[in-house]
């Protein structure tokens, strides 16, 4: 067994986020394991840019309220105890609602050693418009 020392939180990329958003790298699997697992805090009106996973994403709401969409889709509103998986290659956004914070716990996997896609791609920020379901 090891016990590690928690990591410094990290601000979010501007080219990923919209608004302030931190993160808390919580696991990161060694070989063979590919798991990522990350507690991402987001502050009101906070997003993600459209991204896509690889391997697929698994959310877990902690706490506040939050809203998610899937490419073409209908925003949904998220709160503690849901949780939301994206499928390989689904182009989603998630973020905090207009008028709370929210933080989920982020699950993911690097991909296989020697598939040479990106464990992410990060498209487009999400407009306000496109956040205000417009």
């Amino acid at each position: 067994m090891e016990v590690r020392s928690v990591q410094a939180t990290a601000k979010g990329p501007a080219d990923w986020f919209s608004g302030d958003v931190w993160i808390d790298g919580i696991a990161r699997g060694e070989e063979p394991s590919r798991i990522r697992i990350s507690a991402v805090h987001f502050t009101p009106s906070a997003r993600t840019a459209w991204h896509a996973h690889a391997v697929g994403q698994t959310l877990y709401v902690t706490e506040g309220r939050g809203l998610i969409q899937s490419r073409g889709g209908e925003i949904v509103e998220i709160r503690p105890g849901d949780i939301i998986h994206a499928q390989a290659d689904e182009w989603h956004w998630h973020g905090a609602a207009p008028d709370q914070f929210m933080t989920h716990l982020s699950v993911t996997e690097a991909v296989a050693p020697g598939d040479t896609r990106p464990d992410v791609n990060w498209g487009e920020l999400v407009t306000d418009a496109e956040y205000g379901g417009r």
